[in-house]
């Protein structure tokens, strides 16, 4: 199964995510699909910063829209120095089997500046399926 991984870089800081469908999660007769999504934030800046909240957009199929925010993420608030990268996974479910993620975390620097860093927007489709710009 191939996956894409999408980048986006705001500053100093790259985000890259990697979409992967849960076939053995998911269920057409229930009309749930699930995808995890794998995220790596590098710092290659010089300052050190600490990611503070997320804010998702996603979107489904039929272009029903849900906002996520809350603190941190994977119930962590991690410090990045310079040169240092976090990673986690965690899960989306939708109820149609294609859709759309974006959205921005907010990070603050050791100085105390709070800033915004892009998610860059990644497409949820079943491997195989035939893509639908959603």
């Amino acid at each position: 199964m191939t996956t894409h991984t999408y980048e986006a870089t705001t500053g100093a800081l790259t985000v890259r995510v990697r979409p992967e469908y849960l076939q053995d999660q998911s269920d057409e007769d229930e009309r749930r699909w699930v995808w995890a999504y794998h995220v790596d934030i590098e710092n290659r800046g010089p300052e050190t910063v600490q990611l503070l909240a997320r804010h998702w957009v996603i979107t489904d199929g039929v272009g029903r829209v849900e906002e996520v925010k809350g603190l941190g993420v994977v119930g962590k608030q991690p410090t990045l120095r310079p040169g240092e990268r976090f990673s986690y996974s965690s899960g989306c479910p939708l109820s149609t089997p294609s859709g759309l993620m974006a959205g921005a975390y907010r990070m603050v620097s050791d100085r105390g500046h709070q800033f915004d860093i892009s998610i860059p927007t990644f497409s949820l489709d079943i491997p195989g399926e035939r893509r639908v710009m959603n």
